[in-house]
């Protein structure tokens, strides 16, 4: 069973580093979060930074005590990483007043 969730893990995050290249290259992001996105380059550097921290976290995590904190250095990349595909994306409406 652990082999399973390795393979799924190491498929998984190497598909958001592909998508983050092709993002950063060319601007492409998939369709399902293209009306979103209004910043594909960030948004390519954001899912690149996370594939790499959640490799490196996913990976050297159960080894930690071997690694020190580095574990936990790829933790805090696959969060910013998040923050930065946030930060890509359009914000949210504000709230808006009703005619009374």
């Amino acid at each position: 069973m652990h082999i399973y969730l390795v393979v799924g893990a190491a498929v998984s995050l190497g598909l958001l580093g592909v998508l983050g290249i092709v993002a950063i290259t060319t601007g492409w992001v998939v369709p399902f979060g293209r009306p979103r996105v209004l910043r594909p380059k960030l948004w390519g550097y954001g899912s690149l930074v996370s594939a790499v921290g959640g490799a490196v976290f996913v990976f050297l995590g159960p080894l930690a005590r071997e690694y020190g904190p580095l574990p936990w250095a790829g933790w805090f990349a696959l969060m910013g990483g998040l923050g930065l595909q946030m930060l890509a994306q359009r914000p949210g409406r504000g709230a808006t007043k009703t005619a009374s």
